[in-house]
């Protein structure tokens, strides 16, 4: 534990120099109320290491177990609804998705897109969390196909890519700032290390698969397919 203080303390270190810096020597202001801050840093220390510490003994063996566990089921069907309920659950609940959602029906709302009423814009909301979530149970669930069957990684990516580039063309211009936000707010703290050891382990118990090369992608396609998604959603609506 001691050395898991250490090394947050270590991963800080950088954010805290550069803001000190800029406080004190481009400002030159002091730190308002100091012993709040210094009360707020030792929280986020001690926060820091409490959740590596967490991950290291919770969710990552948890992620490979599971992996281990359906790989010798052997049922593909249930390895795959596994994947997608993991991805749809974790993502319609992810807070940073709630605020990313109302504020895009909040501005919807006030450019005339949306009737301005809040059951408008709470069924905006909800509507663009669903498609976002939904999107990201398909990518573990295509990222988990990609693992069975061996897909190389970069066509998938490089084509999701070059997908996003032309449905941004047609898209709504409205719609497209916040597709792609939607794909950095999908990955919480809880999905990326629980479906990180997923694919890992997964990899690992499957004769066959480098789990330094099939192992890890998942979280880029939970990050990729979200854009796809809603500049998609947006089209249709519009």
């Amino acid at each position: 534990m001691l050395q898991l203080t250490v090394n947050a303390l270590r991963d800080l270190a950088p954010i805290i120099v550069v803001i000190a810096f800029f406080q004190i020597v481009v400002l030159r202001q002091p730190f308002p109320d100091l012993l709040s801050v210094l009360i707020g840093l030792l929280c986020v220390i001690v926060g820091l290491t409490l959740f590596i510490q967490g991950l290291e003994s919770g969710l990552f063996p948890l992620g490979e177990a599971l992996a281990q566990g359906f790989a010798q089921k052997g049922s593909a069907i249930v390895l795959l609804t596994f994947g997608f309920c993991l991805g749809f659950g974790t993502t319609i609940a992810e807070p940073a998705l709630i605020a990313v959602a109302a504020e895009a029906a909040d501005v919807a709302a006030q450019a005339g897109a949306i009737v301005d009423s809040d059951r408008a814009r709470t069924s905006y909301a909800l509507e663009l969390r669903i498609v976002v979530a939904v999107s990201v149970g398909a990518a573990i669930v295509l990222g988990i196909l990609r693992i069975l069957k061996g897909w190389p990684i970069h066509r998938l990516i490089i084509g999701g890519y070059l997908l996003v580039t032309a449905l941004t063309v047609f898209a709504p211009a409205e719609i497209v700032g916040v597709a792609y936000d939607s794909g950095g707010v999908t990955t919480s703290t809880i999905t990326v290390p629980l479906v990180t050891a997923l694919g890992v382990g997964l990899a690992t118990s499957i004769r066959g698969r480098n789990p330094m090369v099939d192992g890890f992608g998942l979280i880029a396609f939970a990050s990729l397919t979200p854009m796809i998604c809603v500049l998609a959603y947006g089209m249709v609506t519009s």
